[in-house]
């Protein structure tokens, strides 16, 4: 619960700087690499999180692993919350920092999945239905897994519409265990 909110905390003011800087689409950029960096990359956050290693050795890998490849705001921003100690969270920060991107561009993200892919016909129809919905900008993320064996899952913010057929199956294989025509004794 503290990583949360020290990470909103970060963000904000990250946000609020690169507002201040006029850098705030290359921050955006530069938070989404990162963030894709730390997901993609166990031992990164687990070299983040370790105590032994020094602040400064720290600094010097950090800069290393992304020195010319983010802006130097973010870079700066970066070496400020490794020497505060707060490294530990910059996975979180970075994560943090796209969704209040995000709320704050009035970025709406919806996460299809589906057994096996879906072509471009498909996407536009859920891009117009999903946009139907509010005037916002829409991100579609497509993610696929074999286990919904078909149909889709369709998540905006908290709201999720659930066609796939596991769930179909799962609701038929609840409706016979409660079979009301049974008279227990």
């Amino acid at each position: 619960m503290q990583g949360a909110r020290v990470a909103a905390r970060y963000a904000k003011s990250f946000i609020d700087l690169t507002v201040q800087q006029g850098v705030l689409e290359q921050a955006y950029a530069d938070m989404k690499y990162i963030s894709e960096v730390c997901k993609s990359n166990h031992d990164f956050v687990n070299f983040l999180k370790n105590p032994i290693i020094k602040t400064d050795k720290k600094q010097a890998i950090l800069k290393e692993i992304f020195g010319d490849k983010i802006n130097k705001v973010t870079e700066g921003y970066i070496m400020l919350i490794t020497s505060k100690k707060r490294e530990i969270y910059l996975a979180e920060i970075a994560s943090e920092f796209v969704n209040q991107y995000k709320e704050k561009k009035k970025i709406l993200t919806a996460v299809i999945t589906t057994a096996h892919g879906i072509d471009d016909v498909i996407r536009k129809q859920v891009m117009d239905i999903v946009k139907g919905v509010g005037n916002n900008e829409v991100v579609l993320e497509e993610k696929i897994n074999k286990d919904i064996i078909g149909g889709f899952i369709v998540r905006v913010g908290d709201k999720q519409v659930d066609a796939s057929i596991s769930s179909k199956l799962n609701n038929l294989r609840r409706s016979f265990t409660e079979n009301p025509y049974i008279k227990e004794v």
